[in-house]
């Protein structure tokens, strides 16, 4: 595996696309929160995905995740794939992003790397073990984030 980033831009600064479902029926949705790492002795993607998204249903009823990287050209389109909803359009053709199956999920061919991730742990991010200024900074409608944790299964670079 030759994947590297600085993983401090590359969620916060460039974004990706988490995504989960099948090519029949997926949604994806931009992400500027996440983390990599190691636990319980396994590769691991963290992300975090509010109770209110559309994604956030895909996540609940399959076992598998995709988050996949994109070259800096793409940013207009994750932009459209953060700011509308699955349940209102098709937001893969309004961000002319065309979705593949890719192992237990759905990425994109225009993604320049793709780590598909099983679900190993999830839990709901609690306000009230959570500084005062977050949960007013974060959460003033109280509409929370639920905590994935997947191990990765694999990286598929272009």
């Amino acid at each position: 595996m030759n994947f590297y980033t600085d993983i401090f831009t590359q969620f916060d600064k460039d974004w990706a696309l988490l995504s989960a479902g099948t090519i029949d029926d997926h949604n994806a949705m931009t992400v500027s929160w996440g983390g990599m790492g190691t636990l319980w002795g396994k590769p691991v993607v963290t992300v975090y995905v509010r109770h209110s998204r559309h994604t956030f249903s895909y996540m609940e009823k399959n076992d598998c995740f995709a988050l996949s990287f994109y070259d800096a050209s793409y940013k207009k389109a994750l932009g459209v794939m953060g700011s509308l909803s699955g349940r209102d359009c098709d937001k893969d053709e309004k961000a002319e992003l065309h979705p593949i199956a890719i192992e237990n999920s759905v990425s994109y061919k225009e993604a320049k790397t793709t780590i598909i991730c099983k679900k190993i742990y999830c839990d709901d991010i609690r306000m009230e073990d959570m500084s005062e200024h977050i949960v007013r900074s974060y959460y003033p409608t109280e509409d929370i984030h639920r905590m994935y944790i997947g191990e990765v299964v694999d990286i598929i670079e272009e």
